[in-house]
This record gives C-alpha cells, structure tokens and sequence, in this order.
C-alpha cells in the first residue's frame, strides 16, 4: 500500500518535515531526508496500529496529485511512502507459547484472583487493551 507524503524542506536551521496527509496526525521529522523518510514509515505503521487498536477504519491513499495540490502544501516535494499490506491484517492466530513456570504461577494467581481460567483471564486482559 502507498500513500502519499508531503515533504517540508530542511533549513539551516529546521530539519526535514514528512507529513502523511491520509493519515491525520502522522508525521516524522530528521537531520536528513532518509531519517525523516524512514520516521514517517514508522510513524504511518504506528497510526494504523492504533487506529486498528481503536476499532477505527483505514483509510484509502489520496492520489499523489490530490496532495500536491493542496494549497497547505505550497512549495514542498512529494512522494509515496510503501507500507506492508500485512499491517491491516488484523485476525487473531493461535500460538503456542513457552513460558518459564514462575511467570505462569504468578498468571494463574491474577487469573484466580479475577475469578477466571488462565485462557480466560489472558482473552480478557487482552480484549480490555483493545478496547482501552
């Protein structure tokens, strides 16, 4: 998936300026366009998880020209950023998991203390981060 950025240039005295227009919020920011490049690819795949976290939905890349045509964006670069497609895979996949036997005594306890099984007490602590 590609969405377009919009490019600040860099000053003597400001760094380079990515913003992801599609993305509300996402930005990055670095001493060289590669930092300030590769800062607004995490700062994309950190907005897509929280969005995903939020139940929220994802939205579709603008065209490239839709952005170098918005007037708030006068006399910056442009260009696409790619982000994995494997991001927006939000299904849940069971996992076996090993544990050291201290960790899984002290999960049993909390579980007990929660009136729950330990799967049980795992979905629910898991369902609450999602909906928190």
């Amino acid at each position: 998936m590609r969405y377009p950025i919009a490019i600040e240039p860099a000053t003597a005295g400001t760094a380079y300026g990515v913003v992801i227009p599609d993305l509300p919020g996402a930005f990055s920011a670095g001493d060289t366009l590669d930092e300030a490049m590769a800062g607004a690819e995490e700062a994309a795949a950190a907005w897509i998880d929280a969005t995903l976290d939020a139940g929220g939905a994802i939205p579709e890349p603008s065209s490239l020209e839709a952005v170098r045509d918005d007037p708030a964006f006068a006399g910056w670069s442009f260009g696409v950023i790619t982000l994995d497609p494997a991001l927006l895979d939000d299904a849940i996949e069971r996992i076996n998991v090993t544990l050291p036997r201290r960790v899984l005594r002290r999960l049993d306890s909390m579980a007990r203390s929660a009136g729950a099984s330990r799967s049980g007490y795992i979905a629910r602590m898991t369902l609450s981060d999602r909906t928190a």
